[in-house]
């Protein structure tokens, strides 16, 4: 069974659950930016984007560096880790249940001996 941290796994799924943090971590990918950079193609205030990046950090997929008077964001991609291992989980389940439907199926396919089609 799961041996994952449901706190830190709800914490990620939440964080991830909203699209403007969504396209915040999309635009990490591409590279360390500040709260500046971040909040350009966005329409809400920068106090807003500093919000979302508190949810972002809480959920440890980010993280806030201090260099001079800036404070760059960086990916942080370990955290979705858990992610990856709780979706493993269910990815093995189906393809077990898919694999079963497929053999049955086969199965059924099968010309009868008793009764033949």
């Amino acid at each position: 069974m799961l041996n994952m941290n449901s706190s830190a796994l709800s914490k990620t799924f939440s964080a991830l659950a909203d699209p403007t943090r969504l396209a915040i971590l999309a635009r990490l990918a591409e590279g360390d930016a500040t709260v500046n950079e971040l909040a350009k193609p966005f329409t809400v205030s920068l106090p807003a984007i500093s919000r979302h990046l508190k949810v972002l950090e809480k959920a440890g997929l980010i993280s806030r560096g201090q260099s001079a008077q800036w404070r760059p964001c960086k990916l942080e991609p370990g955290a979705l880790q858990g992610i990856d291992e709780w979706l493993g989980f269910y990815r093995r389940f189906w393809d077990q249940r898919f694999d079963s439907l497929g053999d049955y199926l086969e199965q059924l396919q099968k010309p009868n001996k008793e009764n033949p089609k």
